[in-house]
């Protein structure tokens, strides 16, 4: 009885031994595995980068090269409805941006295989969508090489705007990968500028032996209102910010031409504010005429009337606008 005890006690210590070898060898080569998997999915993502800047993805490619794990780099995404018959201006508007913002990466001496731009077309991967319960396009976001995507790694669209610079802003926060925009060379500007000085040259070229009209009040108080209302309807904002024109939901296919937060603005809206600003203004201008003018009465009488119509309605028109993005704003007048 003590000698099979002690057989018993001898094999045990054995048995554990070579238990644990086997776990290691597994272990071994369960590593190994997952860097040959690694090694393959980053020398796949370099060669499709360097094809294109962008990385096109559909469902498959982007749970295996995305979502799945093992992976040591960072990527951004770009969830978007390009096609024709979706309508979806703000996404051509921000896949321009994105492409900008890739190529200046792709380019860069600094470009590695650390951090890579890809883009989902809800045509080619609507599973994508209803897997990340995304009802909404173009959306950007981040996703680490380790753990799930936090809050902060999807881009606050509607608050900053597309505009490359600002993406590369968000981008240097999320993943410390600093990129330079490089912008392809734009002569629009200097091309208008030159067609605006010879208009002008020309123009006073042509009336040399009168130029009576450069002192002409009413001309340089229009072009001053011009100026004013451009600037009071944000234009310089969405010159610096680049928002979208107005944003469609793509579920119901409804269009929003004004934001719905104070800290952000689309391009219609300031159309709209500027004609706004504009119709007060004409009322201002009528009521001040229908006072000073010394015409008939009845005349004078309907312009008070019309100027009055116009300042009352628009202004109300505007005071509803901003009430509706300042949430608990009390007063409102006639429109709320």
């Amino acid at each position: 009885m003590a000698s099979a005890t002690s057989g018993f006690g001898f094999c045990l210590p054995v048995t554990y031994f070579f238990l644990i070898l086997l776990l290691c060898v597994n272990s071994g080569g369960s590593q190994k595995k997952k860097e040959n998997m690694l090694a393959e999915k980053v020398e796949q993502m370099m060669e499709w980068s360097s094809r294109r800047s962008v990385i096109r993805m559909n469902g498959d490619k982007f749970r295996r090269f995305v979502k799945a794990p093992p992976r040591n780099y960072s990527v951004i995404v770009m969830f978007t409805a390009l096609q024709p018959q979706r309508q979806c201006s703000v996404c051509r508007q921000a896949n321009e941006e994105y492409q900008v913002l890739a190529n200046s990466w792709r380019y860069s001496s600094a470009f590695s295989n650390k951090l890579f731009f890809t883009v989902v077309d809800y045509d080619e991967g609507a599973d994508v969508f209803q897997q990340l319960n995304m009802n909404s396009a173009p959306t950007f976001m981040h996703f680490p090489p380790k753990g799930k995507p936090k809050r902060a790694d999807t881009f606050d669209l509607q608050r900053i705007g597309f505009a490359s610079e600002q993406l590369a802003k968000w981008i240097a926060d999320r993943t410390d990968v600093q990129i330079r925009v490089f912008r392809p060379p734009n002569y629009s500007g200097t091309i208008a500028l030159a067609l605006l000085v010879s208009l002008v040259g020309g123009l006073l070229y042509l009336r040399r032996n009168n130029l009576e009209f450069i002192y002409n009040r009413t001309g340089w108080a229009m072009a001053a209102l011009c100026v004013v209302f451009a600037m009071t309807s944000g234009q310089m904002w969405n010159h610096i910010r680049g928002p979208p024109y107005a944003h469609k939901n793509p579920q119901n296919g409804q269009v929003s031409y004004i934001h719905g937060s104070s800290q952000a603005q689309f391009v219609a809206e300031s159309h709209i504010i500027l004609l706004l600003n504009a119709a007060i203004t004409m009322g201002m201008v009528l009521l001040n005429e229908a006072a000073t003018s010394k015409g008939d009465v009845g005349k004078r009488r309907i312009l008070c009337l019309v100027g009055l119509g116009l300042v009352v309605f628009f202004f109300s028109f505007l005071l509803s606008i901003f009430r509706s993005k300042y949430h608990g704003y009390p007063y409102s007048f006639l429109i709320k």
